[in-house]
């Protein structure tokens, strides 16, 4: 792709040098991100209306996933120009994928706000949230995240740092929420590169599916003086039990 592609959109031209020079590719390239996107899309949308195919890379992980070229993306779609995706790596899923942390539901939020008390109100506005929750983090902000996730989530929900994913130094720790902010303070290079934390979503209520003794010898008092449906909305008033579930057993009594 990089070989054929007319131009190459890079995020910073120095590091994509260096893959291109691995393969002894001379394909030209034009840089491409946050502070100048909205400037050099136009002109990359024209050169694709005249035949050109652009090829968009970031540097260490994939297009748009905090990283640039969303406006790129958007504009060509927006043209009905086709975009075709060229799987690499991305610290989300790939952090993920070897967690050991639950897979079936989770949430990308991204970088955490800067401030203190900003982050800790964004947390609490997450610690409800059932599914693996996963942030990126910076070196300069790591231990600050940490410190105030452990002030709002339980302390013995798992966590995971990942760090440097699929360059050399790549290290992946489970640890608990507590025992994280230690962990990397007491380690020196785990403060250095870029981060994926990812955190145990809340644990789900189960369902209650049956009353407890106490509850049911009320039950069966009160059905002696009301009818199973009255009886059955009292004791759900009174336990905070859910009306079919004290419905259902009322039932089964009555059936015995």
């Amino acid at each position: 792709m990089l070989q054929q592609c007319t131009v190459i959109a890079a995020e910073d031209t120095r590091q994509t040098r260096l893959l291109l020079d691995r393969y002894s590719l001379t394909t030209p390239m034009v840089t491409l991100h946050e502070h100048n996107e909205a400037t050099v899309v136009p002109g990359m949308i024209k050169r694709i209306g005249e035949g050109d195919s652009i090829a968009l890379v970031s540097d260490a992980g994939t297009p748009l996933i905090n990283d640039p070229g969303f406006r790129l993306v958007h504009e060509a779609r927006a043209c009905d120009v086709e975009v075709v995706p060229v799987p690499g790596p991305c610290a989300v899923i790939t952090a993920l994928s070897v967690s050991s942390l639950p897979t079936d539901r989770f949430s990308f939020e991204g970088f955490p706000p800067r401030t203190s008390v900003a982050r800790r109100a964004y947390f609490s506005d997450l610690v409800k949230a059932h599914g693996t929750l996963i942030f990126y983090e910076s070196c300069h902000r790591v231990m600050a995240s940490l410190r105030d996730l452990a002030t709002v989530f339980e302390p013995q929900r798992e966590l995971v740092i990942a760090r440097e994913l699929t360059k050399i130094h790549e290290t992946i720790v489970k640890t608990t929420v507590l025992n994280a902010p230690k962990l990397v303070a007491d380690t020196p290079y785990m403060q250095k590169g870029e981060f994926v934390i990812l955190v145990q979503g809340a644990a789900k209520n189960k369902t209650k599916q049956a009353l407890e003794p106490e509850q049911e010898r009320l039950l069966k008092i009160v059905m002696e003086e009301c009818s199973l449906k009255t009886a059955a909305k009292v004791v759900a008033k009174m336990t905070g039990l859910s009306k079919k579930l004290v419905y259902n057993a009322a039932l089964r009594m009555e059936q015995s």
